[in-house]
């Protein structure tokens, strides 16, 4: 139980149904259609939308979606994949020959077909109850009365709203940044949403809308054609999942990058995790250095499902123990790749539950802040960056071609235990996301947090160039891992941001949100 004395948030407990959201407006949608005899899944879908307003630098209808679900009265887990790909006339080696080592970020190249809008009307046709009409019009009233900008969306603006003033006018406040308590509003996505609501998502992938998308990307150089965006589909798929200590973590299979998540509780497993300070500088060296060979895995192996031949490799506890020999508890890895390189050669959010206990867990996302910065010229729709996530590399099972999906960050989890479904949840922040998750379980599982101090607790994470530390560390602990050798970086965003839901035994329903955004975890 957390010190009262002391700022924070309680978990919050409820019966009859719940969601967690990054946004307070966002759980009162999905809350209310919860009300009014929709389903989680009515709800997973009206809150995500919704958020697009709320959270514009995070999300949006010219992005990805990924849905984890389980049915009421079930312990099964469904998936669907809500990605986009990339139009049929990408070329990793014509960007290769303009003198692209990466994809660029701002830039048609990145842009690869959004897929959250197929994805919503299927789930929503599928697994739904309410109906489209019914499921967008919270969506459809604020993006056309809108939403004042709420503290954490204005340091986003701050952060990287500069993009926009290139070519994402629509999100501009009369050409300038939004600032704090200002209305965002976006009527031309309005209008997009009501033809979504009565013709379902050929509104948006042919005719005028997809017109908009395909020239106003061309217009900036972009291969994209109509014929890209009519042929685009969701994929239903099986998620993977692995053991840790009892508890099943269920992940998306590729293109997304859940594998990775699987791959790091597994090289936990083989570390007494359990005996260490939660906050201590000895549990940020070990999981910094599990990242490093998990998230170099994934790097060599994840891609487009048609491309990952070895993702048995990233589920297995054989392969992990393999990683686990490299680490050393006083030693830094510098190099991860090098020093991996022996074991390859041997072979990239929302919940929701409902009072019958449908359980969904959703992430939609552009990618970077503001994705793109490309916004289409007559109706505002603000493109991902997702190609990003392809690797211009030569032969690598991730390089960019026409119609692959690239790699992919956004993944939604679900915990279950005995075959039946616990907990909902997704941890945000890009790169980050296969770290949130073992992390958040190893709180859970090996720490006994309750859930709201799981979300809180201080994060870390070793990226390429550094070890990240949130300010919620001591400085005990970063002299003892500059010790060891780690550079630490005190990061200007914090790192990621998570929602849960647990289903208790007796089935009361805990939610926690994180501090780190705007959000509220509601039920009634």
């Amino acid at each position: 139980m957390r010190d009262f004395h002391l700022p924070g948030r309680s978990t919050v407990y409820a019966d009859n149904g719940m969601c967690a959201a990054s946004h307070p407006l966002a759980a009162s949608v999905a809350i209310d259609i919860l009300k009014r005899g929709g389903n989680a899944m009515d709800a997973a879908i009206a809150g995500a939308l919704v958020l697009g307003y709320c959270e514009p630098a995070m999300t949006g209808i010219g992005g990805d979606c990924f849905a984890l679900w389980s049915p009421a009265g079930s312990g099964e887990v469904r998936a669907l994949n809500g990605s986009g790909r990339a139009p049929a006339a990408a070329s990793a080696a014509a960007l290769r020959e303009a003198g692209h080592a990466t994809v660029p970020l701002e830039d048609p190249a990145a842009v690869t077909i959004p897929g959250a809008i197929d994805a919503f009307c299927h789930l929503a046709e599928t697994e739904g109850k309410l109906g489209l009409d019914a499921i967008l019009a919270p969506a459809i009233h604020y993006a056309e009365h809108g939403v004042p900008v709420a503290p954490r969306v204005a340091f986003d603006f701050a952060q990287d709203g500069p993009k926009l003033t290139k070519h994402g006018q629509s999100h501009l406040n009369a050409g300038v940044l939004y600032t704090l308590g200002e209305r965002f509003r976006l009527p031309g996505q309005a209008e997009v949403l009501r033809r979504v609501a009565r013709d379902g998502r050929d509104a948006f992938y042919t005719g005028e809308v997809a017109d908009d998308m395909v020239s106003t990307l061309k217009r900036l150089g972009g291969v994209h054609t109509a014929e890209d965006f009519s042929a685009n589909a969701p994929t239903p798929t099986d998620p993977v999942s692995g053991m840790y200590k009892g508890v099943e973590l269920l992940e998306h299979p590729p293109n997304g990058q859940g594998a990775t998540a699987i791959l790091m509780l597994n090289m936990m497993a083989q570390m007494d995790l359990a005996s260490l300070d939660p906050f201590g500088a000895e549990r940020v060296h070990l999981e910094a250095e599990i990242s490093k060979l998990a998230y170099d895995a994934r790097n060599r192996i994840l891609a487009d499902a048609d491309h990952t031949t070895r993702l048995q490799d990233m589920l297995s506890p054989d392969f992990a123990a393999r990683l686990v020999a490299l680490i050393s508890p006083d030693k830094v890895i510098d190099r991860p790749a090098a020093v991996a390189e022996a074991v390859h050669k041997d072979t990239i959010t929302l919940s929701v539950v409902d009072r019958d206990r449908m359980s969904v867990a959703m992430i939609y996302s552009i990618f970077h802040g503001f994705g793109s910065g490309i916004a289409s010229d007559k109706f505002g729709i603000l493109f991902q960056n997702r190609g990003a996530g392809f690797t211009l590399a030569e032969g690598h099972p991730n390089e960019m071609a026409g119609g692959k999906r690239p790699m992919h960050t956004i993944i939604p989890g679900m915990l279950r235990v005995n075959g039946q479904v616990t907990m909902p949840f997704g941890v945000m922040g890009g790169q980050y996301q296969p770290a949130g998750h073992a992390r958040l379980v190893s709180n859970l599982v090996d720490h006994g947090m309750d859930l709201q101090a799981a979300i809180d607790a201080p994060r870390s994470f070793a990226d390429p160039e550094a070890l990240m530390l949130e300010r919620g560390y001591g400085e005990d602990v970063r002299a003892g891992l500059t010790a060891l050798g780690h550079k630490i970086d005190t990061p200007a965003v914090p790192i990621g941001g998570a929602q849960a839901i647990r289903i208790r035994a007796d089935g009361v329903l805990e939610g926690g949100s994180d501090p780190r955004k705007d959000g509220i975890a509601l039920g009634y």
